[in-house]
């Protein structure tokens, strides 16, 4: 069989080398190419229907990234031992692609589509997921499916105060700053990334370096796409409309949508009510006899409302629940919510709540990573939940969706950042966010309520963090825009960019973008970036009201910590015989002990609610690793009598011979009915053999010399 491949190959400014291959693989397949950097290749494939289902009015595309155990050499762990649903990891790849492919196709292309990007060959240096929207775009250049694209993505780092794109795997691990860039040639369309309190002028640099690279990507694509002959894209007519019905709707009703809209209602379902009658007046009064295509004029009255309020807030400055641009809803923060969890608060803004829980617990209660590219543990969660009643919707609980895997990660890359080090931190801590009311950036409540939880529950996080979300409306006949804080629901669906930034006083921790328009200009990002600052200042000083930093001890239901560090050579000791001697200071003490071994030594994390069970438990230990010092006295039990002397255990698993000679200052002919096993005996380390490790005691050393006679 003779193949028809066309290679396309990409030299970055770096002189990095990233190639494109199509006509080999998957060519039943709309498009399919394999997108190669270094050792590591991505398939990527797209199949679109040829037809829009009834009644669908909107674009059913499916993004699905998944990274093969093969392509790294691994065997899937389980008790299935294959590749499964996707891990939450590929879900958030998936999601970064979708929200840069999906405003880039024709607005009224309706069929399902499907895009299939799998890792196939790894290369540890190289992150794969910088280059999935590459390959998403690149087999979509390859098809007949119509797309306004190309589009790319890059992954951009500060490191060591350099800006460096797409860099290794080991680099980023020491990032300052992590951003994920998606473009098309003139715009910016998708943003994600999380930084170390970074300033809004660090991230405007990264922004435009990484639009530097996707612009060389995009031309590449340009090329490719007439390579293979792929410059007609297929026919389609999925729509169909009434010009009539929609010049008289908009004639007849944008004004009474626009004075709905003026009306300013600080109620959701208020706001709701009072378009739905606009729509009802019209409705209510067709005859039954009516041809009106109904369906149509629901879609026409949408589109209205949408203009109408889009214009009223750049008319008359101020939106739909009467707030000024840059102003925020009501605040009302509360901790120590919850009798029983370990840290807890509500966060209420506007009509949008969370109410959050904090759980410490211990090393066992780490999460186990195993994929691909990445087998490890997580000692940080955060989960986030959106129940339907929290939107007075009716839906079925069946588990988190990848909106929710998608807002929960969000909000745990802006809290991860002002957490204490491991060596300062021994709990795994769990953070869960329930949505209790939504109108608008609940991922950011769910931030500004973690931070407070965590505040609550009395883990020393280095600075609070809130959060906004930032709203776009713009009109490109008249240039005219405007900025808005702290977004609705309503503002988010019906405007051009949904913008959230997290951070401290300091600077940004996490960021989220996502624009819906062509033509976003640096000037309009710069001024989101700094009204977004103010508003992140604003609601921070609400929250310091409730809280101002975090309690200066745990809660009492808390299971305390303590970490002992020891050298490597000594955590055989602690372990014991396949782990006879940690058992036994668990069974003695009643505490949980775990051992982990890193780098620089052993670490010892006791846990335990009852201060005397940690007591113990911390003096089992330090006993058993503690170097026996000539000279010191030590408190310890006669475990065995000689005719020659006594053993005495004077540390745990450390005897040392007290001789017959050294228990007295008289002369004694035998230990018996002198010591008894069991006894407790205060004892002086008088020497350490050299050579055989042996310890001798003395008793006579700490007792007074009688007078000679």
């Amino acid at each position: 069989m003779s193949f028809n491949v066309i290679t396309k190959k990409i030299t970055m400014p770096d002189g990095k080398e990233i190639s494109i291959e199509t006509g080999k693989l998957a060519k039943q397949a709309d498009g399919s190419v394999v997108v190669r950097s270094g050792n590591m290749m991505l398939l990527a494939t797209v199949v679109s229907a040829n037809y829009a289902k009834e009644g669908v009015d909107f674009l059913p595309l499916s993004v699905d990234y998944q990274e093969k155990f093969a392509s790294a050499g691994k065997i899937p762990g389980g008790f299935l031992r294959r590749e499964a649903r996707l891990s939450d990891y590929e879900i958030l790849v998936s999601r970064l692609v979708d929200r840069a492919l999906r405003p880039t196709f024709p607005s009224d292309y309706h069929a399902d589509t499907q895009v299939a990007i799998t890792m196939i060959s790894s290369d540890d240096t190289i992150s794969p997921d910088s280059f999935a929207g590459l390959a998403a775009a690149a087999c979509l250049a390859v098809s007949d499916i119509p797309f306004n694209g190309p589009i790319s993505e890059v992954r951009v780092a500060k490191i060591k105060g350099e800006f460096i794109v797409n860099p290794t795997i080991a680099q980023i691990v020491n990032a300052e700053m992590e951003l994920l860039v998606a473009a098309n040639a003139n715009d910016i369309l998708m943003v994600e990334g999380e930084m170390m309190e970074c300033s809004e002028e660090d991230m405007l640099t990264a922004l435009r370096l990484a639009h530097e690279s996707i612009k060389i990507q995009c031309a590449a694509l340009v090329e490719l796409t007439i390579e293979a002959g792929k410059t007609e894209k297929r026919v389609y007519s999925h729509e169909t409309h009434d010009e009539e019905l929609r010049k008289s709707l908009t004639e007849n009703y944008f004004d009474k949508f626009y004075a709905v809209a003026k009306l300013a209602n600080p109620s959701k379902n208020g706001r709701r009510e009072s378009f739905k009658a606009v729509e009802a007046e019209y409705f209510d009064a067709l005859p039954e006899d009516s041809t009106v295509n109904k369906t149509l004029a629901k879609t026409y009255f949408h589109d209205i409302e949408k203009e109408a309020v889009r214009q009223m807030v750049i008319t008359e400055r101020f939106r739909l629940d009467g707030r000024k641009l840059d102003e925020i809803r009501q605040i009302t923060c509360e901790i120590d919510y919850l009798p029983s969890p370990h840290g807890s608060a509500v966060f209420t803004r506007g009509e949008t709540q969370s109410l959050t829980t904090v759980t410490l617990g211990t090393k066992m209660d780490e999460q186990m990573i195993d994929s691909a590219m990445v087998s490890g543990y997580n000692r940080f969660m955060l989960h986030y939940n959106f129940p339907g009643f929290s939107t007075g919707e009716v839906k079925p609980n069946r588990g988190p969706g990848r909106r929710e895997v998608g807002h929960g990660n969000l909000a745990m890359r802006a809290l991860k950042k002002v957490l204490p080090a491991d060596v300062d931190n021994p709990y795994t801590i769990r953070i869960v966010s329930d949505i209790l009311e939504s109108n608008g950036s609940s991922s950011m409540a769910t931030v500004c309520a973690g931070t407070l939880a965590l505040m609550d529950a009395g883990i020393k996080i280095s600075a609070p963090v809130s959060g906004i979300a930032m709203g776009l409306i713009s009109d490109p006949k008249t240039g005219k825009y405007a900025v808005l804080s702290d977004i609705l629901g309503d503002e988010d669906h019906l405007g051009d960019m949904d913008f959230k930034v997290t951070g401290t006083e300091k600077g940004i921790t996490a960021c989220q973008m996502d624009i819906k328009v062509d033509g976003l200009s640096y000037d309009v990002l710069v001024e989101a970036l700094n009204q977004a600052k103010q508003g992140r200042l604003h609601i921070l000083g609400k929250m310091k009201e409730a809280i101002a930093e975090p309690r200066a001890d745990l809660k009492p239901q808390t299971p305390r910590a303590v970490v002992i560090k020891i050298m490597k050579e000594q955590i055989g000791a602690v372990i014991g015989p396949g782990g006879k001697v940690v058992q036994d200071i668990q069974k003695q003490s009643g505490a949980t002990v775990t051992i982990e071994e890193k780098p620089d030594g052993g670490y010892v994390s006791i846990f335990s609610a009852n201060k005397e069970s940690m007591d113990k438990a911390v003096s089992m230990v330090k006993g058993i690793v503690m170097i026996p010092e000539e000279g010191e006295i030590y408190d310890g039990v006669v475990k065995s009598i000689m005719p020659f002397g006594a053993f005495v255990e004077f540390l745990p698993g450390k005897d040392g011979l007290l001789h017959i000679s050294e228990i007295k200052w008289e002369r004694l002919e035998t230990v018996e009915g002198v010591l008894q096993i069991g006894e407790q005996v205060k004892v002086k380390l008088i020497e350490v053999d050299k050579k055989t490790g042996k310890f001798r005691l003395s008793r006579k050393a700490l007792l007074l010399k009688p007078e000679a006679k």
